[in-house]
């Protein structure tokens, strides 16, 4: 078993089939697909992620490499997941023991077992079994690991950063502004198109995990930014009826390793050393919304997070913030303002809000104004 988690020297399954899901549709995937050469019951499944449930391309395909490598290892017992009543406690819990000798990370083996739950409530789900192996085993326990974050000053000198010249230094602004004026996820940003962008009237409707749309407002620098790009964009040559919003080589759409690499150029003209990803931004916009006094529920509605435990990440403020609110909402604080700090804690330089504006990362999305269509993500 491959370490990256995909199968190695997979027996094979028989030829390609047509292969329907409970509603009758046809599911049969690519020979070449993750997952082609599963059983017709994780076929199904699949299907029902995808049609029924709304996900993304990617994490159906994700969940379909966790499929066969869950299948290769019962093959190494004798077993096939297409028998999934004979699949056991020991089958899964030797499956984590096998993932752990790997080395993998536990929010990867967290992920795994995410996935086999998953697979075994839809069988459960369409009477095809009455009760999961995987009833009671818990995920390993996680490093609790905080975000990282830029500081405010950082994130400004990033995206005031010298880009290059033309229309690829434009789109290249405008991609950075939008990933951290409006806390982007990178896929959401790259999956935006033309239509999508209401530069107008301040917000771009994203689609986000699980396919579900929410309005996100846009930054006034932001915003400029888009207008700027959008009028640059045909100087990129898009391809014909190519409506990505950004652009990359030959006219297509920006790739996410395209997407990489101009972030980090823009921070290391910046002067930004610690190591700066499309993520980085979105985690900066978090932490800066938050620090400058946005509620929890209103971060959580413009990441799109579905669970409030996912934005709560976020609130690792530094002491001074804490002690600051603190001093000027307890009665029986001392009302004077002074903070003592630590040199540690007084290094958070700057803090207080983002483009020149306190309390948000330029001007977006203060609290309340999600602009959403009221669906948490």
């Amino acid at each position: 078993m491959s370490s990256t988690g995909g199968p190695t020297n997979r027996p094979p399954h028989g030829p390609a089939r047509c292969v329907r899901d409970p509603a009758g549709r046809d599911v049969s995937s690519a020979p070449d697909a993750p997952g082609a050469l599963l059983p017709e019951v994780c076929l199904g499944f699949l299907a029902f992620l995808e049609v029924e449930k709304g996900y993304s391309p990617a994490t159906v395909r994700a969940y379909a490499a966790d499929l066969d490598q869950f299948a290769l290892f019962l093959s190494g017992r004798g077993k096939s997941v297409a028998d999934f009543a004979a699949v056991s406690r020991e089958d899964a819990t030797g499956f984590l023991a096998e993932l752990h000798r790997e080395r993998l990370k536990k929010s990867s083996m967290a992920r795994k077992l995410s996935t086999l739950r998953s697979f075994f409530r839809y069988l459960i789900r369409h009477r095809m079994l009455e009760q999961s192996p995987l009833t009671g085993l818990h995920n390993p326990r996680q490093e609790r690991r905080q975000p990282r974050a830029l500081n405010v000053d950082q994130a400004t000198a990033l995206m005031d950063a010298p880009s290059r010249p033309g229309p690829e230094g434009i789109r290249d602004l405008a991609l950075v502004e939008l990933l951290y004026g409006s806390g982007l996820r990178v896929s959401e940003a790259l999956s935006l198109s033309v239509d999508d962008v209401r530069a107008d009237r301040g917000f771009v409707r994203v689609r986000g995990k699980g396919g579900k749309d929410r309005l996100a407002p846009l930054s006034e620098a932001s915003r400029l930014r888009l207008i700027d790009y959008l009028r640059e964009r045909p100087g990129l040559h898009p391809a014909d009826a190519q409506q990505a919003l950004f652009l990359g080589m030959r006219g297509g759409a920006l790739s996410r390793r395209e997407a990489l690499r101009i972030v980090e150029r823009l921070a290391m003209e910046a002067g930004v050393t610690q190591g700066v990803h499309p993520h980085t931004l979105r985690h900066s916009f978090a932490t800066h919304m938050l620090e400058a006094g946005a509620d929890l529920r209103s971060v959580q509605e413009l990441l799109g997070h579905a669970r409030l435990s996912t934005t709560e990440r976020y609130t690792h403020l530094d002491m001074r913030h804490i002690m600051q609110v603190y001093d000027q909402a307890h009665p029986y604080s001392d009302k004077s303002g002074h903070v003592e700090t630590t040199g540690k804690e007084a290094g958070h330089s700057g803090q207080t809000g983002a483009r020149g504006q306190a309390g948000a990362p330029g001007q977006a999305g203060a609290p309340g104004q999600t602009g959403g269509d009221g669906e948490n993500k």
